[in-house]
């Protein structure tokens, strides 16, 4: 398996993952893999289908949230991120072929409840230097959006 980078005690991020690796993420304690690795980028991956068969058979939940370099901000990967993070069981581990788009995702995401400077501190200590996108993780905040899940909390 990749290296796991956790960004807090619900959420992580890790690169593509091999047939092998969802038993050992359900071994790790992780309860859900939510996958923003769009079918067919990576011929050697499993596709989500046969990625939902594996995390079923290894007992743990599924969400299929593609996402690509030019859409990973937008609302379609955001406010599904936001709803898996809310519907299915956590730790969450979330895969691409790095982390990357994960990563930014899961930002993107946080950034909605949480001030873009702790945002982009929290994935700092990660090792994302994120700052590039503060101005697109400010925009993203909302007054009204109350306390985050557990999920995208940067604290922890």
């Amino acid at each position: 398996m990749k290296p796991i980078i956790p960004l807090n005690p619900q959420f992580a991020v890790t690169g593509a993952l091999d047939p092998a690796d969802f038993a050992e993420a359900a071994r790790l304690g992780y309860r859900t893999i939510l996958s923003n690795l769009p079918d067919g980028e990576m011929r050697q991956m499993p596709s989500s289908q046969e990625a939902a068969r594996l995390a079923a058979e290894a007992g743990l939940a599924y969400r299929h949230i593609p996402a690509t370099r030019f859409d990973v901000l937008g609302e379609e990967v955001l406010g599904a991120t936001l709803q898996a993070v809310s519907d299915l069981p956590g730790p969450i581990l979330a895969h691409c072929a790095s982390g990357m788009r994960s990563a930014v995702a899961w930002g993107g995401a946080a950034a909605r409840f949480n001030d873009a400077d702790a945002v982009l501190a929290k994935l700092g200590k990660a090792g994302f230097n994120l700052a590039p996108l503060k101005s697109e993780f400010a925009a993203l905040r909302r007054a009204d959006a109350g306390a985050p899940p557990p999920a995208l909390k940067i604290e922890g």
